[in-house]
């Protein structure tokens, strides 16, 4: 008796062990906060599911998808900086390697229709390989990535559930990617519940001036309660002889868009210094500097800041101290430490 108990036993426990192997769709719930403009990311092509993102999360931070088994998306882009590199100029990448941009943030890319300073890709499933397969950042392989995770028991097991067919290849490793980023959404500041209404968003006198000042005078391109317009624009920066990243032109090769990069969105701004596509502005005050007196009349310059050859957008000290006052009500302490983000 003792035997056959043991042996119903090993049934139950062996049955339950191979039903948490297999697919569980269970859906994770995503609503579009209603300050914010409509979804850009098709959710049919790729359902977010618990598992989906679950394994989007572990591949984010595993420094096994770069050559040296460090660099991680993570090691670059850090939660409490809005998955920004705070502090540092450039990316880094293996074997010490240093890139030519600024890290950008990854928040609420969801809404978004491009990616990368120059619109590298319009698809943000695809935007992972840029970095993976940069000799400078990860450089990574595929084929090595895939060997790596089907011998781990672990990847073996989250693809079961993550995909109904189970399956350990590039796509659904994108996918999985793709479903962590777009649950990635900042949208607690207290400037969002100012917006909607809600308990917590109170602004001072300051504040509410300079978010008039910042409609007047920047809106025109950081537009929406995201912030940025998705366009490519030259705001006039100096070019850097050294570098000469002429930006968008390496998408398109069309000469009107050389040294044009994406209007980024300004959310939690406070924390992701240092600013511009190279990182050569550290505070906000040195941003808004360049706007009232350091814009270069360089090719392609927008016409937003040239008025009647009168360069840049006039601002007094006083109305750059109540546009930094309004930008930091963008800070968004709940997504800079939510824990279904945070690193294992």
């Amino acid at each position: 008796m003792q035997k056959i108990f043991l042996i119903l036993l090993a049934f139950v426990v062996c049955g339950c062990s191979n039903d948490d192997d297999e697919y569980q769709n269970v859906p994770l719930s995503f609503q579009v906060p209603s300050n914010f403009p409509e979804l850009a990311y098709d959710l049919s092509n790729n359902p977010l599911t618990q598992k989906g993102f679950e394994l989007g999360k572990k591949l984010f931070y595993d420094g096994r998808l770069s050559s040296d088994g460090v660099v991680s998306c993570g090691f670059c882009h850090i939660q409490a900086d809005a998955f920004t590199h705070h502090g540092q100029s450039f990316s880094h990448g293996v074997g010490d390697n240093i890139g030519t941009r600024n890290t950008p943030p990854i928040q609420n890319l969801a809404f978004q229709t491009a990616f990368m300073w120059d619109g590298a890709t319009t698809h943000l499933d695809l935007q992972p390989i840029i970095p993976l397969t940069s000799p400078i950042e990860m450089n990574g392989s595929f084929s090595q990535i895939i060997a790596m995770m089907k011998a781990d028991p672990i990847y073996v097991k989250l693809f079961k559930q993550a995909f109904s067919d189970g399956q350990i290849n590039s796509e659904n490793m994108l996918k999985a990617l793709g479903q962590f980023m777009v649950m990635a959404v900042s949208s607690n500041s207290r400037f969002d519940k100012f917006r909607r209404n809600e308990p917590g968003g109170v602004l001072s006198q300051d504040e509410l001036e300079g978010y008039a000042i910042f409609n007047q005078k920047c809106a025109s391109c950081h537009a929406t309660d995201l912030f940025t317009d998705n366009s490519f624009r030259n705001n006039g920066l100096s070019i850097n002889p050294q570098i000469n990243d002429v930006g968008y032109y390496r998408v398109t090769e069309l000469p009107q868009d050389k040294y044009k990069f994406k209007v980024p969105s300004l959310r939690n701004i406070e924390k992701t210094a240092p600013y511009m596509h190279d990182g050569r502005f550290y505070t906000l005050e040195a941003v808004l500097n360049h706007y009232s007196n350091g814009v270069q009349n360089n090719l392609n310059l927008d016409s937003s800041l040239n008025t009647n050859g009168t360069l840049g957008i006039p601002l007094t000290n006083d109305q750059k101290t109540k546009i930094i006052a309004f930008l930091k009500t963008l800070t968004d302490q709940q997504f800079l430490t939510d824990s279904r983000f945070a690193e294992y």
